[in-house]
């Protein structure tokens, strides 16, 4: 298995999310209740990833990291694209797909209390 069908899988098996091509077939893209939360270029020599996270998250990485820039035709505020390369480990990209599927998870509204 390459490392695409390893994101592809490590994705999919997050409960509700769909994988989707709205952009065209050389756009990859996952989705949870309709909100995009991982993006891959499917046209590119280069595998990336473009991943959703909080601007002070997002600078954090981009500070780190030679491999994350600010996002790739998105908000460059809320979301970054991470370059796989050898030097970053899996647990660095699984990390940066679980925050950034957290983030757009749509947050269960708590009953409110009766008074």
């Amino acid at each position: 298995m390459d490392l695409l069908d390893t994101i592809r899988m490590y994705c999919l098996q997050k409960p509700g999310v769909t994988e989707e091509l709205p952009f065209g077939p050389d756009t990859l893209v996952f989705k949870v209740e309709g909100k995009m939360f991982a993006v891959v270029p499917l046209d590119r020599e280069e595998l990336s990833l473009t991943l959703k996270n909080t601007p002070e998250k997002n600078e954090e990485l981009r500070a780190t990291y030679d491999q994350v820039v600010p996002g790739f035709h998105t908000n460059k505020k809320h979301w970054n694209t991470v370059y796989l390369d050898a030097r970053l480990s899996a647990t660095d990209w699984q990390t940066w797909i679980d925050e950034s599927y957290l983030l757009v998870l749509p947050k269960k509204k708590t009953p409110k209390k009766k008074v």
